[in-house]
């Protein structure tokens, strides 16, 4: 039996802002955020601090693709993912009173919102599996084909 003084006995939601080169990942509302680098580096540094948590959803903006790679990262070993319309998480974030905006703040804001979405009975609509990266390069492929 896991005590509630056990880090990986709740549940987490983990909230993560990208930009091109950084990812701002708020563990949790308690744990203070991590910038790690939005590339191959920093997603084994993120698998391997949300490996000491039970994580029930990690949620993030879409960002005209460059959430992509580190989505299908954390997909492939198994975490459900939610990627929501920036305009959601702009809209939560003003319902929740956080006017300021920062990469950490967003970032905590996203794993606010993660609770919310985890405890909704249609949890599942926002949860969805995104196309590995071999799906992407040959969508790539035939775009261009037809361009």
């Amino acid at each position: 039996m896991t005590s509630l003084s056990d880090p990986t006995s709740v549940p987490i939601t983990v909230g993560i802002d990208v930009a091109r080169d950084t990812l701002e990942v708020a563990i949790g509302l308690n744990i203070p955020s991590l910038n790690l680098s939005n590339d191959t580096e920093g997603f084994d540094a993120l698998l391997t601090q949300l490996a000491a948590h039970r994580v029930a959803l990690v949620v993030m903006e879409a960002t005209g693709g460059l959430e992509s790679t580190v989505a299908c990262a954390l997909q492939a070993v198994g975490y459900a993912v939610a990627v929501i319309n920036p305009r959601q998480a702009r809209d939560f974030a003003r319902a929740m009173g956080k006017l300021a905006k920062t990469d950490r703040m967003d970032a905590r804001i996203l794993a606010q919102l993660g609770e919310v979405i985890d405890r909704n009975p249609e949890r599942e609509k926002f949860v969805k599996p995104l196309p590995t990266v071999q799906q992407q390069a040959l969508a790539a492929v035939d775009v261009r084909k037809f361009c």
